[in-house]
């Protein structure tokens, strides 16, 4: 179960290094073997294989109706793996589809991560403190 937000910079190939705490886990579950797609929010998903698979199997089955979503999660998927210094390359078109710049924050969803932009996320989560609170979280509480 990953989760947390950790606060990355690109180096000037686009490649990032993955957080220990991730990367040890990473490396256990799917010996660093991982795949990144892009997400119509403006992100990058960033999953390891196995559950990357599961996904890609239920995509690659959806109907003609869906095919411009199977061009967005198919079409762009890129499979990466982690090098000796713990580190994936991002590849030029993913970071422009997305707009990757240097800063990015990596943020663990729970059986994958989200990749942003750290303005772009920052924007995007004042967006939805803006717009309040979906009626489908009213009776959530901690």
């Amino acid at each position: 179960m990953f989760q947390g937000a950790s606060a990355i910079n690109l180096d000037a190939k686009g490649r990032m290094s993955i957080p220990a705490k991730h990367r040890d886990a990473l490396l256990i579950q799917c010996e660093g073997r991982l795949t990144l797609t892009r997400h119509p929010d403006g992100c990058l998903l960033f999953f390891p294989r196995p559950v990357w698979e599961t996904h890609r199997e239920q995509i690659a089955a959806w109907p003609m109706s869906a095919k411009a979503w199977q061009r967005i999660f198919l079409g762009n998927a890129c499979d990466v793996e982690l090098d000796a210094a713990g580190r994936i390359l991002i590849s030029p078109e993913l970071r422009s589809a997305v707009g990757l710049t240097r800063d990015v924050m990596m943020l663990g969803m729970g059986s994958h991560f989200e990749i942003w932009d750290a303005v772009k996320l920052a924007g995007s989560e004042q967006q939805a403190v803006d717009a309040g609170m979906p009626d489908v979280l009213s009776s959530f509480t901690f």
